[in-house]
């Protein structure tokens, strides 16, 4: 069976939210960063055991968050043996309006992982884009590289569009997915 790990920070309960879609999705298990960065080490040990790491963050000021950043550079302790390589890595953001530079986010995060050596999965799925796209239709926001949700500033976290956590749970199941087919080679 593929061990799945979801590696994440959330600053207001958007991307928990996304996290857990594609936990589901994947079957994966939480790992979450804590708010000043910090990875407890259970959640490195998991990491380490893992074939499949989903990594996600909101989308603030065109990036990742500081406490994700601070997960990233501390994993350059890993990186130096290249303990995570070949495993498959995949990403998701979200942000507060349609666009937001998420796009930034999930680079980084591909950039993350090829430093890594890792495995990049896309999300593999089309886009809803044509005129009858409702905003709760799967991958109505439109990406390829990771999955991406968006929040409006002044919503909660239950007031996600539905269409962006479904997308979120396909994305999983796809990585998980690709993760068997890998580890089978």
């Amino acid at each position: 069976m593929v061990k799945s790990v979801v590696v994440f920070h959330s600053g207001y309960g958007h991307t928990l939210r996304m996290a857990q879609a594609v936990a589901d999705g994947a079957g994966a298990q939480l790992v979450p960063i804590d708010a000043e960065g910090n990875l407890s080490e259970a959640g490195w040990s998991t990491l380490d055991a893992a074939d499949a790491i989903i990594l996600g963050s909101p989308t603030y000021m065109g990036t990742v968050s500081w406490q994700f950043k601070k997960f990233a550079d501390a994993s350059s302790k890993v990186w130096v043996k290249q303990g995570w390589k070949d495993k498959v890595f995949a990403g998701f953001t979200n942000s507060a309006t349609m666009n937001g530079d998420k796009l930034s986010t999930l680079h980084y995060l591909f950039t993350l992982a090829m430093q890594h050596s890792g495995v990049w999965v896309g999300t593999g799925m089309m886009p809803s884009n044509a005129k009858a796209a409702q905003r709760n239709d799967v991958n109505y926001v439109g990406s390829f590289s990771g999955a991406m949700a968006q929040s409006p500033s002044d919503s909660s976290p239950d007031e996600m569009p539905q269409g962006d956590l479904e997308t979120a749970k396909l994305f999983g199941q796809r990585v998980a997915a690709v993760a068997a087919r890998v580890r089978a080679d």
